[in-house]
């Protein structure tokens, strides 16, 4: 141990009170800023897993015609993607030949797998309620379940009999439960223009998303063919990539190569991202007060430190400490908070964590979950270190700037006369 550390120890323990709540300050602050990270960034993570496994990470949907070639401008929204001016783009709603672009997506080596969705708006008539507006979506269940979290969202019936039987129909949660009173095993018809069919509701599924849950049922593509009358074509191609990341410039690919529109889960979902991302900086700033307050205590000690060790100061500079000895003495004491305040606080941070993601809460709106949901991220723990380790060092260096600049010849002279 270096004597400058031998020497900071013994100052630190003279002030060990006013230490103790700065000690307190930095752990609780760390700890702080560790949990709060970890909640807003795991409801995000467990937003975008749940917008892929229900919407995917891509959309090909309307052929579009340009007349005149769109021209970029210069600004890029906050998913980095280029603003198009498309006013000169003719689209033509649903996708004519979907085999045909199914075939050169499977040519490109970052679309894992890709499923072809018919949508189209129906009414349900049940034995509880009639009239009821709802979106089927027709599906070819094998691509689907590739794309989809779906077998994951089933909280009612069995996927094996939807699978089995041609007519079966899967229903979302709030439209089952709370409008139309049904169960596995109910029948229901739907109805879109003249035609009529009837369907059995072989399960319920919650993705979470209320806009979703409330409206949504899910046939066989070739049923949904012949209830809305649409013998071929389809409404999008949904899409399931290697990195969801990379979904706006795969996206921006595929929109020239295919002339069909493509909808990243960045741009659909734009709003929640920008939310989540505020939440998560708010706290961050918010929490971070109780590092800044801890660090002007810190410098509040050292300073009062300063001038209650003024002569102790001088004698060490008399034996031979330089200016720059003197400094490092006070700004080891700052460095023995943050190394013990960090370390104690990402303990601290670990533990809460753990404990909050413990907690029951039930959430049904934008995803459907029953607990606290955190991410456990390492960039958490070095943000809230750097912070500390900024801060606090800020504060204790000039205090100890002021100390090495205290003259031993003129204290010494001052205390013996």
């Amino acid at each position: 141990m270096s004597t400058n550390l031998k020497i900071a120890l013994r100052f630190l323990f003279f002030k060990k009170r006013a230490m103790l709540m700065t000690l307190s300050g930095i752990i609780f602050g760390v700890a702080f800023f560790i949990l709060t990270q970890a909640q807003t960034s795991g409801f995000e993570h467990f937003f975008i897993q749940t917008i892929l496994g229900t919407d995917g990470a891509l959309r090909i949907s309307d052929r579009f015609q340009s007349t005149v070639a769109s021209r970029e401008i210069s600004s890029e929204d906050s998913t980095g993607d280029k603003l198009l001016l498309e006013a000169n783009r003719k689209y033509i709603e649903g996708i004519d030949y979907p085999n045909r672009l199914k075939a050169m997506l499977a040519s490109i080596q970052e679309v894992r797998a890709c499923a072809e969705v018919l949508r189209g708006s129906v009414q349900v008539n049940s034995n509880n309620r009639s009239g009821q507006d709802a979106q089927i979506f027709g599906i070819n269940f094998r691509e689907f379940r590739e794309v989809s979290n779906i077998e994951e969202q089933i909280i009612a019936g069995d996927l094996a009999d939807f699978e089995k039987s041609p007519s079966a129909l899967l229903i979302g949660a709030d439209l089952a439960t709370k409008r139309l009173n049904v169960r596995p095993g109910n029948i229901v018809t739907l109805r879109a223009g003249n035609i009529s069919q009837r369907f059995t509701v072989a399960g319920i599924f919650e993705t979470g998303v209320g806009d979703i849950d409330k409206v949504r049922l899910i046939a066989h593509l070739g049923a949904a063919r012949s209830l809305l009358s649409r013998p071929f074509g389809a409404s999008y191609l949904q899409i399931s990539i290697t990195d969801p990341d990379e979904a706006p410039a795969l996206g921006r690919r595929l929109d020239e190569l295919l002339q069909h529109h493509s909808a990243p889960w960045q741009r659909r979902e734009k709003v929640w991202l920008d939310v989540f991302r505020a939440l998560r900086f708010s706290s961050a700033i918010t929490v971070s007060t109780i590092i800044l307050v801890s660090a002007l205590g810190m410098f509040n000690t050292l300073a009062m430190l300063v001038i209650e060790k003024t002569r102790e100061i001088a004698i060490l500079r008399s034996f031979g400490f330089s200016k720059k000895d003197v400094t490092r003495i006070f700004l080891w004491l700052g460095w023995v908070v943050i190394i013990v305040g960090t370390t104690l606080g990402c303990g601290m941070g670990a533990l809460l964590t753990w404990a909050t993601s413990n907690i029951p809460l039930r959430i049904r709106g934008i995803f459907s979950t029953d607990h606290f949901v955190v991410k456990w991220d390492a960039q958490h723990y070095l943000a809230a270190i750097i912070t500390a380790v900024v801060v606090v060092s800020i504060a204790s260096y000039f205090p100890a700037r002021r100390a090495a600049r205290i003259e031993p010849g003129n204290i010494i002279r001052g205390a013996s006369s």
